[in-house]
């Protein structure tokens, strides 16, 4: 038996990484004669880093920026041997990973430091910059990002607006003008999703409450987006607030696209196309795929969805292992062994590798 071992993420306690090697430890346990393909992925965000230094040969680069909250961080990236093109991973700066839960702040949190990692990356003018937008802690619409970049953002009065999604609410004009250094650059947006800026699938009313954000705050955020989209429009002539993909880590993947001139992309597929997963799926007999949460968003360009199609195209049987599923899913579950929620995180790891193991028994 041949098994293609492929999580993503388990967002809060294991890294794709850990994810595969728990899974791996626990089919192992059960079948030690099987032949396991370990080959943990991502979608663009967290982790997006670790798969694409695995699949190809990369140099890992580093610089000093500011986090969601303003604070200094140590962000890495990657520079490709052979191509020179760079891969970021957003959430370096501005992602949820760098704060406490009760540090949450949906309003203010700033993207500013994915410019700083953007600027940085950019001073040996790569062919292409790749760069992975999920995992975020803001709702900015990629404003901070640009004005790292040296964009200015006004109020009525001319004031500059502070960081934050909160401020766009009085957004009144933009001063933007394109770096020269970005022209011979292709920029390309990873994401997971598909979800516009604004509405009710948008970045505040879908996202948003991940973030910190409480109904009030949603609505808050709702307004300024549409403010922001709205001068976007009578600035630049872009529709932002339904461009599909735009609301990708709270509109972060629709400024880069406006700005920057970036393309939406999805970040499975780079990563997939990177690491020769067609390739791998053929020569799999069965598909073990797995993430934190298994949910209706897991079919709206996440990597176990993703998977899922890819093995049902192959007629590969493929199974799901998730930390908690919405009911009605037919996944096998850490809750299910382990159902208060602190604990299951805890002792992630050990409860993956115990559910692998009762699972490959059973073959």
């Amino acid at each position: 038996m041949r098994v293609l071992v492929a999580p993503q993420e388990f967002k809060g306690s294991l890294a794709a990484d850990e994810a595969a090697a728990a899974i791996a430890s626990g089919i192992r346990r059960a079948h030690r004669e099987w032949t396991l393909d370990i080959l943990p992925l991502s979608d663009g965000g967290p982790g997006l880093l670790d798969a694409m230094r695995r699949a190809v040969k990369a140099d890992t680069m580093a610089a000093v920026v500011h986090d969601a909250l303003g604070r200094k961080v140590l962000a890495r990236y990657l520079r490709v041997r052979a191509t020179g093109e760079v891969i970021i991973e957003a959430a370096q700066a501005n992602g949820l990973l760098h704060l406490k839960s009760e540090e949450r702040d949906a309003l203010h949190a700033d993207s500013f430091g994915v410019g700083e990692i953007i600027a940085d990356a950019a001073k040996e003018a790569p062919s292409r910059m790749i760069i992975g937008v999920g995992g975020s802690a803001t709702t900015d619409g990629g404003a901070g990002a640009v004005r790292a970049l040296g964009a200015r953002f006004t109020g009525m009065a001319g004031r500059e607006l502070p960081p934050g999604g909160a401020a766009l609410a009085d957004l009144e004009r933009i001063a933007w003008e394109r770096p020269a250094w970005a022209a011979g650059i292709e920029f390309v947006v990873a994401t997971d999703v598909t979800n516009p800026l604004c509405g009710a699938n948008g970045a505040a009313r879908v996202y948003a409450p991940q973030k910190g954000a409480s109904p009030a705050e949603v609505d808050q955020l709702e307004a300024a987006l549409y403010r922001y989209a709205m001068v976007v429009r009578r600035h630049f002539g872009v529709e932002l607030s339904d461009m599909p993909g735009a609301g990708a880590a709270g509109g972060l993947a629709g400024g880069l696209a406006v700005f920057l001139g970036a393309r939406i992309a999805s970040g499975f597929d780079l990563v997939a196309e990177a690491a020769g997963l067609p390739g791998r799926l053929a020569a799999a007999d069965i598909v073990v795929t797995g993430e934190g949460r298994f949910d209706a968003q897991s079919a709206q360009g996440k990597v176990t969805g993703r998977l899922m199609e890819l093995a049902a195209a192959a007629s590969k049987p493929v199974v799901v292992f998730a930390g908690q599923a919405a009911d009605g899913d037919a996944v096998r579950t850490i809750a299910s062994i382990e159902p208060e929620e602190s604990k299951a995180m805890e002792n992630a790891a050990t409860l993956l590798t115990e559910l692998a193991a009762a699972w490959a028994a059973g073959l």
